[in-house]
């Protein structure tokens, strides 16, 4: 006796949803992956020096993200400042943006101290690597 219309049609249904499941959990996977957001495969910190831009871009009590070059520099008092690497130590994602002096990484959530690099929240357990800074004729060299 062959099946029914409906029990074929179940069959084939319950096969097209876990192809959909299983292609659902191939793209979770992707998006926990690092690669469109990372610096995978080049270092945390720079090997040579790094022009910035102008020291006054980062204000006195903050910091700024630059982002194209994987750091973080702050301002703690005027003339002084402190960078670290952007580059999540968790997974190697470039962090995305600061909030309340917190920088934020956009794979899985760590938070770090911009003024410190030191893990605010995890995955991340290691803290931002330090860069040396300095400013230089009005600019911003990192490394």
């Amino acid at each position: 006796m062959s099946a029914s219309p409906s029990s074929a049609r179940r069959t084939v249904l319950k096969g097209a949803a876990a192809l959909a499941g299983a292609a659902g959990a191939g793209l979770t996977l992707a998006a926990c992956s690092t690669e469109g957001n990372s610096g995978a495969g080049s270092p945390a910190v720079p090997k040579e020096p790094v022009e910035l831009g102008a020291a006054t871009e980062v204000p006195v009590g903050g910091a700024k993200l630059y982002r194209e070059k994987k750091l973080i520099v702050s301002c703690p008092a005027e003339g002084q400042y402190k960078a670290f690497s952007a580059q999540c130590t968790h997974a190697g994602c470039v962090l995305d943006k600061i909030v309340e002096g917190e920088g934020n990484c956009p794979c899985h959530g760590s938070r770090f101290d911009v003024a410190t690099g030191k893990v605010l929240r995890g995955p991340a357990s290691d803290p931002l690597p330090a860069v040396p800074v300095k400013a230089e004729n009005g600019k911003l060299i990192a490394g």
